[in-house]
């Protein structure tokens, strides 16, 4: 499973056309104040390889999380790790077009490791479910040394879907769950642990700062 976002080297016809309904472009970004192109560039591809590509890997990513933490909040985190991608696209890849939703993609792949840790208490097997996660991800990463694969995208998704699952993606303690069956001296108090409060709120501050 592997997700790409383009930096295009195609015929120029298609450029142009691509260019027309909004991939990310930094001299029009930039110099042109279109700055709606850090958005549209989601929704365009490459080619229906590409299209492909990314609609699998969100079949894989997105539907467990949107399963377990419903629409508006996964929505978000791919909506906002598109948006992050393509600005840190945008920042270093100055002399081509750029296209795909893997940036958003990607953002599901850091939410998915941060969901982990920060639920980590709720979870079993848990080594195993860090491993395999990681392997995807370097997996991942390790597509955007190919040429023409931009993985500046894929970077910048990523570290904005990992500090959006920190704060979206909470889960209660096991014991707050059940705490209806519980006699009332065993019930659970607090519904989130302390760490889980301290790595929502770095998180946030990282996001802003950044």
């Amino acid at each position: 499973m592997h997700a790409c976002h383009l930096s295009i080297n195609l015929p120029l016809v298609l450029i142009t056309r691509l260019q027309k309904m909004g991939a990310l472009e930094w001299e029009r970004v930039v110099h042109q104040h279109q700055g709606w192109r850090l958005v549209t560039c989601m929704w365009l591809h490459a080619g229906l390889i590409h299209l492909i590509a990314n609609m699998l890997s969100l079949v894989f990513i997105g539907i467990r999380l949107e399963q377990q933490f419903g629409f508006l909040r996964i929505g978000a985190i791919y909506l906002l790790s598109g948006f992050g991608g393509s600005i840190l696209s945008s920042l270093f890849m100055r002399n081509s077009i750029s296209v795909g939703a893997s940036g958003a993609l990607f953002g599901l792949l850091g939410a998915m490791l941060s969901e982990l840790i920060t639920n980590w208490t709720i979870y079993t097997n848990k080594a195993a479910a860090l491993f395999t996660l990681l392997i995807i991800i370097v997996i991942n990463l390790a597509v955007g040394i190919l040429p023409h694969v931009d993985n500046f995208a894929h970077i910048g998704g990523f570290l904005v879907g990992f500090f959006l699952g920190f704060i979206l993606l909470l889960q209660p303690q096991f014991g707050w769950v059940a705490r209806h069956n519980l006699p009332r001296e065993g019930r659970v108090k607090s519904k989130y642990l302390a760490y889980q409060y301290i790595l929502g709120i770095v998180s946030l501050i990282l996001l802003v700062v950044g």
